[in-house]
């Protein structure tokens, strides 16, 4: 017993103490990935990827590197372009430096397992999108991916006929900014999970036995072991179900347990071909696509990470040797908890900006996914569905079907502000999400400090009942 509870202990610790290592990157990243995702304009990502050309590939992995880093929106925005004329390797590109040129990763990856490792995603990236680029056109011919195209545009959307607004104009705008913390705050609410869970696995990986790995990764035979650890990385991202900025610290426990350069390389590029992912592709492109682009995805992913590894080696950047830990353990009065606190006071206002959005005239052309939390603009929402009369829009299908599942689990109320205006004078706020809740058909309603509240699902009530002073308003009473 006392065996057991060591190491659910230890395995807990570790994870802690990897988050209070990167808990300021975070923040940051999200921060920049936020500013990024409301500035940047979708209408113009339709427009320069319509062909596959050099200028098109470079375009796509820059709009990719800037735009959300969780996987599951990466890929449903992908399937928007692609239904949307753009070209089908252009539209993986993108999604690929989503995942993997992303600020936020590469601050993880620098501050967990060393700024080799952040410098190689870079660069192995780089690699990889030009293997992409060469490949993937050979394995999915035209006349295919013609008819996938039909059949998703006859299904997909067309933008809306919004008002473009001039970028220098935006900047000055703070309904632009409050939209900007939105789309932090709903990020790493999205990817909580995946965070959380990646911390979890990684820190009980990191009291797993050298002995064990080493069975694993066959050290010890040149060539033949960079190959095999290469080929295997992508495997272990495949069965480990953890993807986006979560299977960072799997990678740092791999890195400690003793896989290769460029196999932990590869495994962090892999973060697309998690087996939930694999899933979503059959049911966006079909068997035949999805199983050749597996297989595409595969290929470059193990072969970028080895060319990485070789060329690390070449001049001299691969590490010499291994951590002892995968981080250091306790919290010090040192440069990371500084930067954590800065970090945390930046985020307070952040949040703060994002509940304050509807007094600075933000929020009128988003909508919240109900069901992963995601802020969504609602031009270019990958999936909607109608519910009680109201449109709903979501960040995926994967989202869309789970709320078409169990509509009563995620939401009952309208959605706020569905149209971009104002929300009705007898409606109630679930101070949980902001949605516009009509009190008379809440799902669920709670009592705090001589107040009620309404909630727009019972997992909003849920969340609520749990940490009632996070969410309760402080300056007005509820309806």
């Amino acid at each position: 017993m006392d065996t057991a509870w060591h190491i659910v202990s230890d395995g807990v610790a570790m994870a802690f103490y990897m988050l209070w290592d990167t808990l300021w990157a975070l923040v940051v990243g999200f921060a920049l990935s936020g500013m990024v995702q409301a500035f940047a304009s979708r209408r113009a990502m339709h427009r320069v990827l319509g062909r596959l050309t050099a200028g098109s590939v470079t375009r796509a992995s820059l709009l990719g590197a800037a735009s959300s880093s969780c996987s599951y929106a990466a890929s449903a925005l992908a399937r928007s372009l692609f239904a949307r004329s753009a070209n089908f390797t252009a539209a993986m590109i993108f999604m690929l430096a989503s995942t993997n040129l992303n600020i936020a990763i590469g601050l993880v990856i620098w501050l967990l397992i060393g700024w080799q490792f952040a410098l190689a995603q870079f660069v192995g990236g780089a690699i990889m999108i030009a293997l992409l680029a060469v490949v993937l056109p050979r394995v999915l011919p035209a006349d295919l991916l013609a008819r996938v195209q039909q059949r998703l545009a006859a299904t997909s959307g067309t933008d809306e006929d919004t008002e473009v607004v001039a970028l220098r104009e935006r900047l000055r705008s703070p309904g632009a900014w409050a939209d900007a913390a939105g789309y932090t705050v709903s990020d790493l609410t999205m990817l909580r999970k995946e965070l959380l869970g990646g911390l979890l696995i990684a820190g009980f990986l990191a009291g797993v036995p050298s002995a064990v790995w080493q069975v694993l990764f066959v050290p010890g035979h040149g060539a033949w072991s960079s190959i095999e650890n290469a080929v295997l990385g992508p495997f272990i991202a495949l069965v480990s179900f953890v993807c986006s900025v979560g299977n960072v610290p799997l990678a740092a426990a791999l890195w400690h347990g003793g896989i290769s350069f460029g196999g932990t390389i590869a495994f962090i590029f892999a973060d697309l071909i998690a087996l939930p992912l694999v899933l979503i592709y059959r049911k966006f492109y079909g068997t035949k696509v999805a199983l050749r682009l597996l297989g595409a995805f595969w290929l470059v992913m193990s072969v970028a990470g080895l060319a990485t590894e070789y060329l690390f080696t070449a001049v001299h950047l691969v590490p010499a040797t291994r951590p002892v830990t995968v981080v250091p353990t306790g919290v010090h009065w040192d440069y990371t908890t500084i930067l954590n606190i800065i970090a945390l006071v930046v985020f307070a206002g952040i949040y703060w900006l994002y509940r304050s959005r509807d007094r600075f005239g933000g929020g009128g052309g988003y909508a919240t996914d109900v069901v992963c939390g995601m802020q969504v603009e609602k031009a270019n929402a990958p999936a909607t569905a109608e519910h009680q009369g109201q449109l709903l829009y979501f960040c995926s299908d994967r989202c869309r079907e789970r709320f078409t599942t169990d509509p009563a689990k995620f939401a009952t109320g309208a959605q706020r502000n569905p149209a971009g205006g104002a929300g009705s004078a007898d409606a109630a706020v679930d101070p949980v999400c902001g949605m516009d809740v009509d009190p008379q058909h809440a799902a669920g309603t709670a009592e705090h400090a001589g107040h009620s509240y309404h909630f727009c699902s019972t997992g909003c009530r849920d969340s609520f009942r749990s940490d009632p002073v996070r969410y309760a308003p402080a300056d007005t009473g509820a309806r």
